[in-house]
């Protein structure tokens, strides 16, 4: 579908994704070689949305199947309608007499009954899950499988034949093989060591927060009512939090929120009422808040600083202090 690097950075570009020239080359890379991608990374830094960019440029349907602890096989593959089946055997009573009419014991019954059973245990009554929807599906689709390291380790054992064949064994149908190799992109948030198998069969990338720079382009691509000034001066306090020790950093998405707030709020700057009011917006735990204000102090009486002392009395005051 592309030709080269640049015309997928220009499309995820037009689906508002700024991607670095090594998301670029894998996403390229993927599509050549028909391989799933695994994107690792901390929370919030675009993996998923990295895979709904993916999904639109290439005009794809997005099927998601979202991972948590205790996801077996009947919530991600297929389940069988077991109330549609009792439903079709009480129509079909009459009909099923009559087949069983001119048996004497219940193994001829059963046996009988058995040669009818594909009847019952046919795509007709199988209602399918993620996995199978994009193995079936009759159109090429984008398959997210979202935080796989939040599914247990057997399921991830499960995936294998999915990622590596593009195919789905069910015990009473058989092996039933993608019509269209789907576009497969995993996510995982790194809170657990995945399977070296899982990681054979995918191009691996790795996103991490991104550089005050590219953070910038993003907020303005964003949230283009925000002031630049503005803009600039909340990229850099987040730029600035992560660097702290805590507990859970800012994410880009919880940036953009931010900046969606400020432009709510009509915030004309960072003064420091602001700053205290909304900070919630960008951290989640008091204890992060907490430490997270004593730089807030700092940011506002470096605003008052001249430009010339600024770099390295900054560096100074956001370096996180020794336990």
């Amino acid at each position: 579908m592309f030709n080269n690097i640049s015309e997928v950075k220009t499309a995820l570009a037009g689906q508002q994704y700024i991607a670095t020239d090594e998301i670029a080359t894998v996403i390229f890379l993927a599509e050549k070689l028909g391989k799933p991608v695994l994107v690792e990374g901390p929370a919030g830094v675009g993996k998923t949305e990295l895979g709904k960019a993916w999904a639109a440029m290439a005009q794809r349907e997005l099927i998601r199947l979202q991972c948590y602890e205790g996801l077996d096989e009947t919530k991600a593959l297929y389940e069988w309608e077991y109330a549609k089946q009792m439903l079709y055997t009480q129509l079909l009573r009459d009909k099923l007499q009559d087949v069983l009419r001119d048996t004497h014991t219940l193994a001829q019954a059963a046996d009988k009954l058995a040669a009818e059973e594909d009847v019952f245990f046919s795509t007709r009554f199988l209602l399918p899950r993620p996995l199978l929807r994009a193995i079936l599906s009759e159109k090429p689709v984008a398959l997210l499988i979202d935080e796989i390291d939040r599914a247990d380790a057997e399921f991830e054992a499960f995936l294998l034949e999915v990622l590596s064949d593009f195919q789905i064994s069910v015990p009473e149908l058989g092996t039933l093989k993608a019509k269209h190799m789907p576009f497969v992109i995993l996510t995982s948030n790194n809170t657990r060591e995945l399977s070296e198998a899982l990681k054979r069969r995918c191009l691996y990338l790795f996103v991490d927060y991104p550089t005050s720079e590219s953070e910038l382009r993003i907020v303005k691509l964003k949230v283009p009512d925000l002031a630049p000034q503005l803009a600039q001066q909340a990229v850099e306090l987040v730029q600035r939090l992560r660097k702290l020790d805590l507990k859970k950093h800012p994410s880009v998405s919880e940036t953009i929120d931010w900046a969606r707030a400020l432009v709510m709020l009509n915030s004309k700057s960072l003064d420091p009422k602001v700053l205290e009011t909304t900070l919630s917006v960008l951290l989640k735990h008091e204890h992060d808040i907490q430490r997270a204000q004593r730089i807030v102090g700092e940011f506002n009486v470096r605003d008052e600083d001249d430009d010339e002392d600024r770099g390295a009395s900054d560096v100074r005051r956001i370096r996180p202090a020794r336990k």
